[in-house]
């Protein structure tokens, strides 16, 4: 049997992985293959290794693409402080957040200074977080043209949380956020709700006997 027959036959049982140019293009004329098959092995080679050129390339790691932007990476970058002189919403990726910013999906209304606490709202707000809240940090406090701002990190269900108030004459405008945010694989969306945090700000608000409106109170 001829040896290109032999290699045929055992590439056709399964046996060989390696195909022969003598299998996929037969050249009767004996002088003609070996011209023939030095031919067909340069023109595979230079096709396998133009074709495997783009599975291997790796693109840059600044491409826009290989960095999407995801819930999970906002909810790392969370941003704390006042917008444009406002109480920010709660970020949509956080579930655990309570606002009075009216953008906010969790709202909540500002409370109501009684005009006996007017001039010490601030002080007894601290009072207030000090007597209610666990491991109390005060973050900042300053007069803005828009108020009396103040942040406050506590201890919360799964790390810390941080409380941002803006007493502005007779308003408390403020929002409540859980700084950790918990993803169960291979969820993207958060575990979490606003429950927790409307329980601390009602514990708040009671120390303070302030004046707490909701929907019924509106009517």
């Amino acid at each position: 049997m001829p040896r290109a027959l032999s290699l045929c036959s055992l590439q056709s049982s399964g046996l060989s992985k390696i195909s022969s140019p003598e299998c996929l293009f037969p050249v009767r004329n004996p002088d003609l293959r070996g011209i023939f098959s030095s031919g067909v092995v340069s023109v595979a080679i230079a096709l396998a290794v133009t074709s495997a050129a783009p599975s291997l390339a790796i693109p840059s790691l600044s491409s826009p693409s290989l960095s999407p932007t995801t819930p999970f990476s906002q909810s790392q970058n969370l941003q704390i402080g006042l917008e444009n002189g406002k109480i920010r919403p709660c970020p949509s990726t956080n579930p655990g957040c309570i606002s009075t910013n009216p953008k906010s999906s969790s709202f909540s209304f500002p409370w109501e200074i009684p005009e006996s606490d007017s001039d010490s709202a601030v002080q007894k707000l601290k009072e207030a977080i000090f007597k209610t809240q666990t491991n109390v940090k005060i973050q900042a406090f300053e007069d803005t043209p828009n108020g009396q701002y103040l942040q406050a990190e506590v201890d919360g269900s799964f790390g810390r949380d941080v409380l941002e108030f803006l007493v502005k004459k007779d308003v408390v405008s403020y929002r409540c956020m859980a700084t950790k945010v918990t993803y169960v694989y291979p969820f993207t969306t958060a575990i979490g709700d606003s429950r927790g945090q409307k329980e601390r700000l009602k514990r708040i608000v009671e120390q303070l006997r302030w004046i707490e409106p909701d929907f019924e109170y509106m009517d």
